[in-house]
């Protein structure tokens, strides 16, 4: 199991060519296991979509997916980075086997998070 150092990234894509949306949707699900959320955008009067997707990946993973997206015709994109990094992550393969100690901490949170007031689960 590979452990590389994450980083939280934003990656603006501006889509030109709504032909090439399916491309787009089928990296971003490739990618999926490293996307924390994103926000699509429709500018009509422009013509043009507007996408921001947050991941916490490897920098390699985030560089990979910025570049493949703005490889597309029609297609630009730019990745923004965090300054620090978020600790140590497993590969792609095992987080999406649920192997992933941030997957952990995730779900530890949001225990926390639902416990009430008085210091118990709600249900």
């Amino acid at each position: 199991m590979e452990e590389k150092e994450g980083r939280i990234a934003v990656i603006g894509i501006i889509l030109e060519d709504k032909n090439q949306a399916e491309q787009v949707n089928g990296l971003l699900h490739q990618y999926g296991s490293y996307i924390i959320g994103r926000m699509g955008l429709p500018y009509e009067r422009k013509q043009i979509n507007i996408i921001s997707v947050v991941l916490d990946a490897p920098s390699d993973v985030i560089s990979a997916l910025a570049g493949k997206l703005g490889r597309l015709q029609g297609v630009s994109s730019k990745a923004l980075y965090s300054k620090k990094d978020t600790g140590k992550m497993v590969d792609n393969e095992s987080r999406e086997k649920g192997d992933s100690k941030n997957t952990e901490d995730r779900e530890s949170e949001v225990g926390e998070a639902e416990k009430g007031r008085n210091g118990t689960r709600k249900e």
